[in-house]
């Protein structure tokens, strides 16, 4: 397998007036990185989407390499597994890859005959070790990794399956872009049943769980963030701050503070639950088009489309 090692100078830092230190990483020329995935330890995979490739950036070097794989590979979403390894979801081979941290061997689950075209997006793990996926075609699935058996099952509205994430109880949910709703999946069954949030048409794009398995929603169209409580059926929404936010995504970190990125403000905000309070976070160039957020104890992360960087926020102290 061929690997493309890429050292960087310094990345860029500067600290807001919250103490919070914002650091930008370069990445190869024309990579779109899409989606991060911190891992333990230290290193940060991203989803190099027009290059066709997994990436892998050393913060304290810089250093960044970038493992093919292979043709037709359109990476979209990464995540960690419980086997320390990197999951990506790849709508170019309509397929999931894993990729060995220590060998970097990508092996490759393609979907079933006669789901072609499911324009695969993101993934999670349920508690038993099974990872679940979507596909903005009209489909969620199933992966065990263990045997490589993999189920698949028809949205039940249709197109629009995207983000998707699993609740400390071990529920799963997805939000639907298309749908303009969230799901929660029977892990036991794979039936998914549809929750309509409180805004109609907000195009709910990622989905995020905190700490008490409320479900925090950043949505696309409406430019809100909204809060699901499953426990009373409850919805709150937030509109983000400026004239027209694009809520792209969101990540609720360790402190059950709720990070988004913002589109139209060009930006990284924080929401903090209790006071209710918006902070921004601009990055130093244009159209960086932060796309999906993700974060280890102490700092989060996002991936900067339009400028072909990573960007790490570290966190400051107690608010």
């Amino acid at each position: 397998m061929r690997h493309l090692p890429v050292a960087f100078a310094a990345a860029l830092t500067f600290a807001t007036a919250r103490a919070e230190e914002v650091s930008y990483f370069p990445v190869p020329a024309g990579a779109g990185p899409h989606d991060v995935a911190p891992a333990q330890d230290g290193t940060v995979w991203y989803t190099a989407q027009r290059q066709g490739a997994l990436g892998r950036l050393d913060p304290t070097t810089g250093k960044v390499e970038q493992i093919p794989l292979g043709r037709g590979s359109a990476p979209h979403g990464v995540i960690v597994g419980p086997d320390g390894a990197a999951w990506v979801t790849d709508s170019g081979l309509n397929a999931i890859a894993r990729v060995d941290p220590a060998t970097r061997a990508v092996r490759t689950f393609s979907l079933p005959e006669g789901r072609g075209h499911a324009n695969l997006n993101t993934a999670t793990f349920d508690l038993g070790g099974r990872l679940w996926f979507t596909g903005q075609g009209g489909i969620y699935g199933r992966l065990d990794p263990r045997s490589g058996a993999m189920e698949v099952w028809d949205a039940p509205r249709g197109a629009g399956p995207y983000g998707i994430a699993t609740a400390p109880d071990g529920t799963v949910f997805y939000a639907s872009l298309a749908g303009s709703h969230i799901a929660r999946i029977d892990v036991a069954t794979g039936k998914a049943t549809v929750i309509e949030p409180p805004t109609r048409g907000q195009g709910a794009r990622r989905v995020w769980s905190d700490s008490r398995g409320r479900v925090w929603v950043s949505e696309w169209s409406s430019g809100q963030v909204s809060v699901h409580d499953p426990s009373t059926g409850s919805w709150r929404s937030w509109k983000l701050p400026g004239e027209r936010p694009r809520a792209y995504s969101v990540y609720v970190d360790e402190n059950d503070q709720v990070w988004l990125t913002d589109f139209a403000a060009n930006a990284i905000v924080r929401f903090d639950p209790p006071s209710q309070r918006f902070t921004s976070f601009p990055s130093d160039r244009t159209s960086a088009n932060v796309r999906q957020m993700l974060g280890r104890r102490g700092e989060v992360w996002g991936a900067e489309s339009g400028t072909d960087r990573l960007v790490r926020v570290r966190l400051g102290g107690p608010r």
